[in-house]
């Protein structure tokens, strides 16, 4: 698959010097892939880049995978595709080769369904855009199963941030953090409490800020003071309470979803997918210098 996803991987391997023989058969999907990776090449490759890789387009699944060391599987997020698409690949493919899907939220039992061998497949859930954004999500048979460790030491090897699940769960790890927030910014557009502009800013503003440096838990041992996270259980963890009591679960009404579309339009302010799309990852950038620094 070449859509957004990748294509992205697309150029972060040919950025580190790895071939990459891609396929997919929406019509220009060639054309459309060679040209983001024009695009993203200068930011995929590493400080002292190796020799790019090459970058090859074929027909069919089984052209692309018949003499590859990996599978970065990105087809549509449905579970009897990639099903399929698995088990056409695992037929495919060489004795050592693992693949990797990049599946949002569909589980490692539920994509390798009809597979032969479920331990040669994994989830490898990468954010987007993946050749910026750092984080890959790892599922697999067990933690510490070969294909996992191996997998692992590959992302790595890319400067990716690999986290393993100890077992699967629907949207993995970093997708279910996303959805509780979104839910309940869903809920408090939908009470009245604050429009859109107010809510993404008191994100972006205040806690997203820690976030882009330290996860939540590490935020909370901050909060508890010189006490750290002990001092925050003993003491501000009855205030937590109050606040998952009052969260809610938002009706995604007809009029919720308009103030939800009247709202992103006037953060837009008419810019484009693709000029936001540029403005984010300018700020990625930025943000990733700071954070690996």
């Amino acid at each position: 698959g070449t859509g957004t996803i990748g294509a992205s991987c697309a150029a972060l391997f040919v950025g580190h010097g790895l071939d990459v023989v891609a396929t997919d058969p929406a019509p220009g999907a060639e054309e459309k892939m060679r040209a983001f990776v024009a695009r993203a090449l200068p930011d995929a490759c590493p400080p002292h880049a190796p020799t790019q890789g090459r970058l090859t387009f074929v027909a069919t699944p089984e052209a692309a995978v018949a003499g590859a060391d990996l599978i970065q599987e990105n087809a549509p997020e449905r579970a009897d595709l990639k099903a399929d698409l698995i088990a056409a690949l695992e037929a495919a493919m060489q004795a050592h080769c693992i693949i990797a899907s990049s599946t949002t939220a569909l589980t490692h039992s539920a994509i390798t369904l009809k597979a032969r061998d479920p331990s040669r497949t994994i989830v490898a859930h990468p954010f987007n855009p993946p050749h910026l954004v750092p984080l890959v999500e790892l599922v697999g048979t067990a933690p510490d199963a070969p294909a996992i460790r191996r997998a692992h030491a590959f992302y790595r090897s890319l400067g990716r941030e690999p986290v393993v699940l100890k077992k699967e769960a629907v949207g993995h790890l970093a997708n279910r953090l996303q959805a509780a927030l979104m839910r309940e910014a869903l809920y408090i557009l939908e009470q009245g409490i604050a429009d859109v502009e107010d809510i993404d800013k008191a994100v972006k503003f205040g806690p997203g800020l820690r976030w882009a440096y330290m996860g939540p838990f590490q935020t909370f041992h901050l909060a508890g003071g010189a006490g750290g996270i002990r001092n925050y259980i003993a003491h501000l963890f009855p205030s937590q309470f109050q606040r998952w009591a009052s969260l809610g679960t938002p009706a995604m009404d007809d009029a919720l979803k308009a103030a939800l579309i009247e709202g992103v339009d006037r953060l837009a302010a008419g810019r484009s997918i693709a000029a936001l799309e540029a403005e984010r990852d300018d700020a990625l950038k930025a943000i990733l210098k700071v954070v690996r620094t």
